[in-house]
This record gives structure tokens, C-alpha cells and sequence, in this order.
């Protein structure tokens, strides 16, 4: 009795986990304001980025665009070059910058439905140069660059722009060369040796979700070894040596800076509650980057080392092959809804020989519920002789206590692994299934997939073996349906049809094992009547 106890507040204990887990998702908002950025105030030492300029720093007034077309910027800027290709527009400002980056692909819209904008207004931008000398850091952010052209179109053959800014006893060159995946090649010289560093900026600010994902930085080492820093958790300054790649990211989009081959200088720091990323650089420096979203595909086409870019949390370690496989079924199937499916599928074949054990275990306990309260009654009050009786009881009709354990404890990792997975594919994102299923990275706007997962884990939960002795466990669980279906109403329906393509599989495997230990149970009282004659 006490062991299927165990079982019970095990289960219930797992789903209170998630219920923690998924409400803190669903009631907390992701997106964190941006904190004032500290004052220039000071000259930092060679071996440390400059310190983070203040907003007023960052956007005091810029001399007149010397290309002409002083097109406005929306958060502020001027825009000095408007960078054009299929898939993407790139505004370069007029400190060199790349002050905005939009999103031109359909899957790609804000909530009006227009062009998706990676870049929060007033943030820091990417490819802005922080030079360690304060006074001449000060000068750079008051001196304009000028262009070699305003306009810049990006087809099938990359394109190149050449910025140029001249302070009072140095020039800056930067030329860019733009690719139509969304990457770009970045060479920077100076004509003397002056300590700067180039940063990222600060990370997309696009979700708005209030899903409790992993948001912030990201570096690989040149060992391989991968650190995240997520927002807010920054303590000091953290420095890389010769790291391969930086990115800042949020949940679907990043951006990133690499040189797989050389390796980079990389110092994250302290920005406020966040963090920004620095690489450090010299007079004839030269780097790639990209702006865009975290798509398995193009990154990989740009290295398989840039995959790592797409980050899932503590269960990245599963989060990733799980990917691998579902992207492996979507390369047959040709639909991310029947790719999830068919994995689904799958796990619960792979997982099918526990899952039968411990399932055939607790059909034996609740057999052996009634002895099991006898020896309780007989021994109670001699807990250690109790125990041995009862060890003695499983052994002779081959139960294992813990049997039904295992299997519950298997699906806690591949349920948050998936979670993360499917929570941050962006293959996801404009991704249809069937019918009213036009976007899985979005909830079911008719509550279809939701209401069904709820009936078919109230079926679920009545046709599975339960002995509860606790009253209020009882009720709680009798709940749980109810609870799930009010949690999963908000969450993409990619991750619902797991869960509900998870629930009708358990429900086919509860039946059959029901089937097969009632099989069992005709067996052994035939073979017993058999010796008795």
C-alpha cells in the first residue's frame, strides 16, 4: 500500500514540477527593460573593453551625413547606408552601425503584421566601435562616418560598402561585405594601433511571449566548451580567449560574431541588469558576422560549429539529438506538425519495454494492495519485520515497487527537452499542420488541440490502475486534466500536439497492457489449478 503510495505522490510530485514550471512560464513576462547603461567616465586599462557608454553618450547629435540622403532612423539615428536583399533590409547609421535590422521572409511579422524589426529602439547596436582612450571614445561618438554609397543591393553575389570616419589624428575605415543569407564579412583598420573593441549590442528584443526561455549571451571557446550567461545573471566581467564565436540572443533570433579559424578576444560585460558582448581588436582586424534568426539550416551552411548558437537550457544535451531526429523525419515527411508525430511515435516505442515493466508492476501491487494492508495491520507496530514481509510478498509474485517509477521519471527529461525544443525551433515559426494549424510556433486559435489533450488524459487517468489512500491526493489528481488544459491553452501548438499525440499513445499502451496482465492473471491461475490436480 505505502509503495503505490510512493508511486502516486511521485507522479503527482512530477506534475506539480511542470505545473510550477509551465505557470512561471505563462506568468511572467520575459522581456526586461533596459537599464540606463553606466557613464563614460573613465580610462580603462589595455587589457579591458571601454566601459559601456551611457544612452546620451551613444546618441549624442552626429555631424551631417557627408553622402547625403539624411533618411531618419527610427530610434533616433541617421541613416547613412540602407542595405537591401530578399530576405532581410539593413540600416548602417552614421556612426557605422548597424542600427536596425528587419525581416523581410512572410513567417516573419510583428503583432501588426508587418515586417519583423530585430532591434529595440535605443539599444546598443552592433558593429559600434568602443575605443579604451576616453577622450577619443568621446570624439568618435560625435563624428559622423561617411559612405561610399547610401544604397546597397545584395542579390545571389555578396555586395560591399566602404564607411569612412576621420577624427582629429586617425581614420577608421570599415568595409562591409554583406551575403544574402544574412551574414556579413566585417574588415576594420585604423591608421595607427589605438586599443578598441567592436561590439554586438545589445541582444535581439523580440519575444514578447512571457515564456520562461533562456535569454542573453552565449560564447564558445576555442576548447569547445560553451558558456551561457543568461540576462541578470552576470556578476563581473568575463573574458575568452581565442573563443570561435559571441552571440547575444533572445528566443528565436541573435546575433552573432565569429572567426571559427583564428579565434576571438571576447569580454562580456556588465550592462545594467544584462550584459554586452566586446571582441577586442587591432589596425588590420577582420570578422564575421550575422543578424538574423537561429535557424539550424543557414547556420550550419555558414559552419556546424554556428549551430551551437541555437541554445536550449539545462536539457540542451537531449534537446539537441531530439532535434536532429525530428529535422531528420521532416526531411521524409516534408510537415514539422507530422514530424512531431511521428517522433512522438517513436519515443514511446524506444521507451515501450520499461514503460511495459513498470506498468505490469503496478497492476501486480494493486493485486497485492489487499496482503499488503494484512502485513501492515499484522506487523505495524515492528516496521523493520513489515518490511521484510513485504520484501518477501514481492519477490514471490514478481513485483517490483519501484517499477512504475522509472518510466515516470524517463519522460521528465524528454518532456522538457522537447519543451525546449519546441519552444525555440524556428523552423516552427509559420509552420502549418492541418487545417486550422497554420503557424506551430503559435497557440490553437479554436482551443482544438488543448480541450482534446485534456479528454484524452481524463481518459487516461480513469482507465490507469490507482489505489490512492490520501483524500486530498485523490482530488488533486482528479484535477490534473482541468489544470493542464487551462496551462497548455496559451502554449505553442507544436508542443500541444506532443502532448496530445503523447496521451493517445498512452492510452493505446494502457489498454494493451491491461489486455496482458489480465492475459497473465488467467495464465497463472490456470497453471496453478493445474499443479493443484
Amino acid at each position: 500500500m505505502e509503495q503505490i503510495d510512493l508511486q502516486k505522490r511521485l507522479f503527482i510530485a512530477l506534475i506539480l514540477s511542470f505545473l510550477v514550471f509551465a505557470g512561471y512560464s505563462f506568468l511572467m513576462e520575459s522581456a526586461q527593460p533596459v537599464k540606463p547603461l553606466t557613464e563614460l567616465n573613465q580610462t580603462i586599462s589595455n587589457s579591458a573593453p571601454a566601459p559601456i557608454a551611457s544612452k546620451e553618450t551613444t546618441q549624442v547629435p552626429v555631424s551631417s551625413n557627408k553622402a547625403g540622403n539624411n533618411a531618419p532612423v527610427q530610434d533616433g539615428g541617421v541613416a547613412l547606408v540602407t542595405v537591401s536583399s530578399s530576405n532581410y533590409t539593413f540600416i548602417i547609421d552614421e556612426l557605422g552601425r548597424i542600427s536596425q535590422a528587419v525581416l523581410l521572409e512572410k513567417k516573419y511579422r510583428d503583432e501588426e503584421g508587418k515586417s519583423l524589426k530585430l532591434l529595440a529602439e535605443g539599444s546598443v547596436k552592433p558593429s559600434e566601435i568602443r575605443f579604451s582612450d576616453a577622450k577619443l571614445n568621446e570624439e568618435a561618438f560625435k563624428t559622423a562616418y561617411r559612405s561610399s554609397q547610401s544604397t546597397l543591393s545584395v542579390g545571389s553575389e555578396p555586395a560591399k560598402i566602404l564607411l569612412t570616419q576621420e577624427l582629429s589624428d586617425m581614420t577608421v575605415i570599415k568595409e562591409f561585405t554583406f551575403y544574402a543569407d544574412g551574414h556579413y564579412d566585417l574588415h576594420i583598420q585604423t591608421s595607427k594601433p589605438v586599443v578598441y573593441f567592436l561590439t554586438l549590442g545589445d541582444r535581439p528584443d523580440v519575444d514578447k511571449s512571457g515564456y520562461l526561455l533562456v535569454k542573453g549571451a552565449l560564447v564558445k571557446g576555442s576548447d569547445g566548451v560553451i558558456t551561457t550567461i543568461e540576462d541578470g545573471d552576470l556578476e563581473t566581467d568575463e573574458t575568452f580567449k581565442g573563443a570561435k564565436f559571441a552571440s547575444a540572443f533572445d528566443r528565436y533570433y541573435a546575433s552573432v560574431i565569429y572567426d571559427i579559424k583564428n579565434g576571438l578576444n571576447v569580454t562580456i560585460a556588465k550592462n545594467g541588469d544584462n550584459q554586452l558582448v566586446f571582441v577586442e581588436g587591432t589596425n588590420d582586424f577582420t570578422v564575421s558576422g550575422y543578424i538574423g534568426p537561429k535557424e539550424f539550416k543557414t547556420l550550419k551552411t555558414l559552419d556546424s560549429e554556428l549551430t551551437d548558437v541555437i541554445e536550449y537550457g539545462w536539457f540542451t544535451f537531449l534537446s539537441k539529438p531530439f532535434f536532429a531526429v525530428i529535422q531528420w523525419i521532416y526531411s521524409f515527411v516534408g510537415n514539422w506538425g507530422w514530424a512531431i508525430v511521428l517522433f512522438t511515435i517513436l519515443v514511446k516505442l524506444v521507451l515501450f519495454p520499461l514503460s511495459y515493466k513498470g506498468m505490469m508492476s503496478m497492476q501486480k501491487l494493486k493485486d497485492l494492495a489487499p496482503k499488503m494492508k494484512e502485513l501492515k495491520e499484522k506487523y505495524g507496530k515492528d516496521p523493520q519485520k513489515m518490511n521484510m514481509k513485504m520484501m518477501e510478498l514481492y519477490k514471490k509474485h514478481g513485483a517490483n515497487p519501484m517499477g512504475g517509477c522509472l518510466p515516470l521519471l524517463l519522460q521528465v527529461p524528454v518532456f522538457f527537452a522537447l519543451y525546449r525544443v519546441l519552444l525555440n525551433a524556428d523552423e516552427l515559426q509559420g509552420a502549418p499542420w492541418i487545417l486550422w494549424i497554420e503557424d506551430l510556433s503559435k497557440m490553437d486559435p479554436y482551443y482544438v488541440l488543448p480541450i482534446l489533450m485534456g479528454i484524452t488524459m481524463y481518459l487516461q487517468q480513469k482507465i490507469t490502475p490507482s489505489n490512492f489512500t490520501d483524500p486530498i491526493q485523490e482530488k488533486i489528481f482528479k484535477f490534473f486534466p482541468l489544470i493542464m488544459t487551462f496551462f497548455f491553452v496559451t502554449f505553442p501548438s507544436g508542443l500541444v500536439l506532443y502532448w496530445l499525440t503523447n496521451n493517445i499513445l498512452s492510452i493505446a499502451q494502457q489498454y494493451y497492457i491491461n489486455i496482458a496482465y489480465q492475459k497473465h492473471k488467467e495464465a497463472a491461475v490456470a497453471a496453478h489449478k493445474h499443479e493443484e490436480a
